[in-house]
Order: structure tokens, then sequence, then C-alpha cells
């Protein structure tokens, strides 16, 4: 699966059978499916999204907060994870693959 991050991010959380892009580094092929964003970063992305990634993708945000929350549920986002549980990120992403990219 291809991943854009759009702002900072531990590469740790992800499987190394995953490709992992920096959008600033150098996304712009539409190859992604899945799109990482953050509260910083929801502009960037809703500006470049459809440089970044595939018609069909997902949008994943790491929300801080409640407030997070209340911003993103506004842009249309499909998931959620909170910054202090992304020892779980590999998880979510299997999630998706299996469950929205199949």
């Amino acid at each position: 699966m291809n991943i854009v991050t759009f702002g900072e991010f531990e590469e740790k959380y992800i499987d190394p059978k995953h490709k992992v892009t920096h959008f600033h580094s150098g996304c712009e092929d539409q190859s992604a499916d899945v799109a990482v964003i953050d509260i910083n970063t929801i502009f960037d992305f809703e500006e470049n999204k459809t440089k970044a990634c595939k018609d069909k993708y997902i949008s994943l945000a790491i929300i801080d907060d409640e407030s997070d929350y209340d911003a993103f549920k506004n842009f249309g986002i499909d998931a959620w994870i909170q910054r202090d549980e992304l020892s779980e990120f590999n998880s979510l992403l299997n999630l998706i693959e299996k469950k929205f990219l199949s």
C-alpha cells in the first residue's frame, strides 16, 4: 500500500511492506492509497490531495484532542487515530487495507 504523509510522522509505526512518502519530498504522482494528516496539515492536504492520492483513497487523521476531531469532521476524513495510540497505527492500516481498499 502506498502512504503519503503531509506532516511529520515517525515511520516506525508503519510496517515496512508499505511504501511511505512525505508529500513535500515529492509525492505528486497520484499513487497514494492512504493520506496521513494532522490538524496542522489539513489545508495542505485539501489543496494537494488530487496530486498525491489515487481516485480511491483513505484519509487518516491523527488527532491530539477533541477539538481536532471537531475540526476534521467538516472535511470528510475517513479514519482517525489519537496520537497517544500510534502504536496501533499499523493495525489500523491493515484494517483499512482489508475493508476499504480491496
